[in-house]
């Protein structure tokens, strides 16, 4: 078995956090930035009164704005409460170097109503993390670490000679979450690829949550259950959240890469596109499919069959491919079968990308696209 091409495109300048090696640096100025609230309290007060301190020597060299650092460093290693005790000890100085060294004047009025608004955004900063329950950028990184897992969910893994796989995921105005997601799995004996394609209510971050559980969930299901099980249990599970947004669309998509034959799960999801070498064109792949996920209880998806030959393609896609505000769904879909036409010629390396890019939607939704191709 040799491998062939297997890529996966997600949105540019995403960052993936590393959590199997620490660099020596950052693994010891973590253990400093660690230390008990009180010490960094007192190491901030410490250094707001030496700035005091060196506005009494030179008080023409050393500005009131001096304390911005010191009051974004309280903010975000700080507790609220201790954040309190530090911005008080500020505003005693800066109360001393008003009366007792600079006087007053109206341009340190502005920069005093600076560093106000610095405080007050460093409170909301540090009540957001104190009900995460983290200090510092912990929560960031456990975020981005979560999502960087889960999004590893959808990478398209190593396929049999002659099987080619891409997806390419886009979020709605380039956030980082999206209310898309791609799921794969390949069977332990490299006979059977399985890739669920979801689209979540709600878009980019308001989505992103319910995305991330999702995809922990699916990808938990996909090469565990039989595929006439997934979409049913997926439905399960929506249902027992209780979401108020809790429904989604799914299509479920598991080969044989042994003989090409292929079976199709829908829930209220769009229609799939396949071309076929042997005639040249791209169909749409209606069928009997579901409702979509987490309103029904304990309900069925029927499945259809189809097959991949020899220079044959399948292409999944999400509704922010084919659909925008004040234009029918059968407008984009004729731009994308426009789309993948273009496909035939220039190879299907690198459709998922394109595809997207040229969505209907185009940056107003999320949206994403799994091409599957053989030689």
């Amino acid at each position: 078995m040799t491998a062939q091409t297997a890529r996966r495109e997600v949105d540019p300048g995403s960052t993936r956090v590393s959590v199997l090696r620490a660099e020596p640096w950052p693994a010891r100025l973590r253990v400093v930035l660690q230390a008990r609230q009180p010490v960094r309290a007192f190491g901030l007060v410490v250094a707001g009164w030496v700035l005091l301190a060196c506005m009494v020597a030179w008080p023409l060299n050393v500005a009131w704005s001096m304390y911005a650092p010191l009051v974004v460093l309280a903010g975000l290693f700080l507790t609220p409460g201790w954040f309190a005790v530090v911005s008080a000890s500020y505003a005693v100085s800066l109360g001393i170097s008003a009366f007792m060294v600079r006087g007053w004047s109206v341009l340190q009025g502005f920069t005093l109503l600076a560093l106000a608004l610095t405080m007050t955004l460093m409170v909301m900063r540090t009540r957001s993390r104190e009900r995460l329950g983290v200090q510092g950028n912990g929560g960031e990184d456990m975020l981005a670490d979560l999502r960087d897992r889960l999004l590893a969910l959808g990478d398209m893994p190593s396929l049999p000679t002659g099987w080619h796989a891409e997806s390419a995921i886009r979020s709605a105005y380039g956030d980082k979450f999206s209310g898309d997601l791609a799921v794969t799995s390949l069977s332990p004996d490299g006979h059977r690829l399985e890739v669920a394609l979801v689209d979540l209510s709600g878009k980019g971050r308001t989505a992103g949550t319910r995305s991330l559980l999702c995809s922990g969930a699916i990808g938990g299901l996909l090469g565990q259950v039989e595929p006439e099980r997934l979409l049913p249990a997926a439905n399960h599970y929506l249902v027992r959240q209780e979401w108020p947004e809790g429904f989604a669309t799914a299509v479920h998509l598991a080969v044989d890469l042994r003989t090409g034959d292929f079976t199709l799960g829908n829930a209220g999801h769009p229609a799939p596109i396949q071309f076929t070498a042997g005639s040249g064109r791209w169909s749409v792949l209606e069928s009997a499919g579901g409702p979509v996920l987490g309103i029904i209880p304990e309900i069925q998806f029927p499945r259809s069959a189809g097959r991949l030959g020899r220079g044959d393609a399948l292409v999944l896609y999400t509704d922010g491919v084919i659909e925008a505000r004040g234009h029918d769904l059968s407008r984009g879909l004729d731009r994308l079968l426009g789309n993948a036409e273009r496909l035939i010629t220039s190879g299907f390396a690198g459709g998922a990308r394109r595809l997207c890019a040229d969505a209907q939607a185009g940056d107003s939704d999320d949206r994403a696209v799994v091409v599957i191709w053989r030689d």
